[in-house]
């Protein structure tokens, strides 16, 4: 069974096995090592899901980055704490251009440009970035994919540079995913890159290594077993499907599938 604690369990020791180091985010861009994985987590909502994660890396020896929105529903201090204390990295989960879409809504202004757009984005992420420092000293951040907005969040690095608030790393900016390995249960399917509006690399990229597709985490473990993973990878965890609670379990199976329809339409509509 898939999306369930005990098969996420199976799929570290596996890794550990078979000879992986894993880095944070911000010590593979520092200095990446040989065979190395980074557990990336988006803590989009259920922050205890992700300190459950966070808890089962700790007492294997493993670390990994956990991203959190500014958002009640993502952040909670108390949490972010726990997670650090355990050895991991604290990075923001930004989705500042649409915050501000919503704020001008709200004002009941007209945006005249994007550059405009991005000006009122940038000031929401310096406080929001701040106000998550306040627990961690974060150094890497990663896009929201806010599916359903017309705007990608990355807009706001176009008319600004992240590395003038003391970041050093974004993913979808930073990681050459022509050589690094990326596997996201985006979807709640590892082969969901047809239902991924922003959480998915580049075409070139991903022509390079489209020899690695997985339609569960039983394939990504048996690829492991048999040596047939590539020396770098990166995975993304949303930590709120991953449940071994059974209600709890179908209702994110249910609305995860509800969402990926509805996602497929707004990819066809916009092409």
């Amino acid at each position: 069974m898939d999306f369930i604690i005990k098969t996420y369990h199976r799929l570290l020791i596996t890794l550990i096995n078979q000879g992986f180091s894993f880095q944070t985010f911000q010590e593979f861009l520092e200095k990446p090592v040989n065979k190395s994985i980074v557990l990336r987590h988006d803590v989009d909502k259920l922050p205890e899901n992700s300190l459950q994660f966070a808890q089962i890396q700790n007492k294997l020896g493993i670390k990994g980055s956990y991203y959190f929105r500014i958002v009640p529903e993502s952040f909670n201090p108390e949490i972010i704490k726990q997670i650090a204390e355990l050895g991991h990295e604290i990075g923001f989960h930004y989705e500042d251009i649409e915050m501000a879409v919503k704020s001008m809504k709200n004002e009941k202004l007209i945006m005249k440009n994007e550059e405009e757009l991005a000006n009122k984005a940038i000031k929401l992420f310096e406080k929001h970035l701040a106000e998550l420092r306040k627990y961690y000293p974060v150094k890497t951040i990663c896009m929201h994919g806010s599916p359903l907005s017309k705007f990608d969040n990355k807009l706001i690095w176009e008319h600004y540079n992240y590395r003038d608030f003391g970041i050093i790393g974004e993913p979808y900016f930073d990681v050459d995913f022509s050589k690094v390995l990326y596997l996201t249960d985006t979807g709640r399917r590892w082969d969901g890159d047809r239902v991924s509006i922003r959480d998915k690399i580049s075409h070139n990229e991903q022509l390079i290594i489209n020899n690695y597709k997985f339609k569960s985490t039983s394939y990504i473990i048996q690829a492991a077993k048999e040596n047939q993973l590539p020396d770098k990878i990166m995975f993304t965890f949303h930590p709120q499907r991953w449940t071994d609670k059974s209600i709890p379990w179908i209702k994110e199976l249910v609305w995860q599938n509800m969402k990926n329809t509805i996602k497929k339409i707004v990819i066809k509509t916009r092409k």
